[in-house]
């Protein structure tokens, strides 16, 4: 089930210096200076350090980082306006992105940057940000404890609060993923249907836990049947131990159980080195830094001619809800709504 390709990560220059002479036709941009390229991320630096890294070693464009969670560093973009010293925003959601892309923050990509990305709703519709992975909100669960309970796989997420689910499922009210897929549910749904799945939830016994590798970890312990996750946790635990049973479950008929979100990555339209700021969206988009994504974060590379790493079903092949990633802005909303649940009692 679980496999690696060993791919080195490393960059074409001759690529990259094409794409910088389509964007300075693009658009009018300073020239860049020698100081370090400032990138402000909402990615954990296990995460996405290597390949900054590796991007820095083959271009020999400095970086500074500024690591935070995705919420707090676009608050802090968005804090310092114009005055802004970050040239790149890397961001674990696309609602990070599109308020950033509302407070119009963000320069426009060039075609060639945005068109590596063939799957529209991996992209902003007005060009402004693109994603760099894919994540999928999946129930991971137990099949074992599935056929003793003699239980079916829900067809929805809403079927979670049905009595034979009482006390069998996780979640994890605080974790990002989950403040981005409930703001998805009131997206499309409208506050009083969220608030009321939420609140069926509790009374039907959900267990809180504090991130999702926990639910993983009760899943396949059976003190859950299953919980809400993001795909890629349970790849962390086939990595130490290929022998684990537990599974995931992908919502069918575009149910917001099966929300993907992306991790993605704009220039900031203050930025006074726009060769360099390009450069590194086209590298996190290149081949190798797809490999990378896909080797070790086992998320889904975005980009059609590299594939997961993992056994998983192909995005196309995903019937996910239909949203702009953008719209997914409110995350505070969000998390008012779910404190207001009792969510966090």
């Amino acid at each position: 089930m679980f496999k690696v390709r060993s791919i080195a990560i490393s960059l074409v220059v001759t690529i990259c210096l094409v794409v910088t002479l389509v964007i300075i036709g693009a658009a009018p941009i300073l020239a860049d200076s020698h100081d370090p390229l400032t990138i402000y991320s909402g990615r954990n630096e296990s995460l996405i350090g290597p390949i900054l890294a590796q991007f820095s070693a083959d271009t020999g464009i400095d970086v500074e980082v500024l690591y935070g969670g995705t919420s707090a560093v676009a608050n802090q973009i968005l804090t310092e306006g114009e005055n802004s010293p970050a040239d790149v925003f890397i961001a674990q959601d696309g609602g990070a992105l599109g308020a950033l892309a509302a407070a119009e923050m963000l320069h426009k990509l060039p075609d060639a940057t945005l068109d590596r990305v063939a799957n529209a709703a991996f992209v902003s519709p007005a060009g402004l940000w693109v994603g760099l992975s894919g994540r999928a909100r999946v129930f991971v669960y137990n099949p074992e404890m599935l056929a003793e309970l003699a239980l079916d796989l829900p067809g929805s997420i809403f079927d979670l609060v049905g009595e034979e689910w009482s006390g069998l499922v996780g979640w994890a009210p605080t974790n990002a993923s989950f403040v981005a897929n409930v703001t998805a549910m009131r997206v499309l749904l409208g506050e009083a249907a969220t608030a009321q799945w939420l609140a069926d939830m509790i009374a039907n016994g959900v267990n809180a836990y504090p991130k999702n590798t926990p639910i993983v970890q009760a899943t396949i312990d059976g003190e859950v049947v299953g919980g809400l996750v993001n795909h890629y946790y349970l790849f962390r635990f086939l990595a130490e131990d290929p022998d684990i049973t537990a599974t995931l479950h992908f919502f069918p008929g575009g149910d917001l159980g099966s929300l993907i979100n992306v991790a993605g990555a704009a220039v900031l339209n203050t930025t006074d080195q726009p060769y360099d700021a390009l450069a590194l969206v086209d590298y996190l988009l290149s081949d190798a830094a797809q490999a990378y994504f896909a080797q070790s974060t086992y998320e889904y590379p975005l980009v059609d001619s590299v594939e997961p790493s993992v056994d998983l079903p192909a995005l196309a092949d995903i019937e996910t809800p239909e949203i702009d990633l953008s719209d997914l802005a409110d995350l505070q909303g969000t998390l008012e709504v779910i404190e207001n649940s009792g969510a966090l009692d």
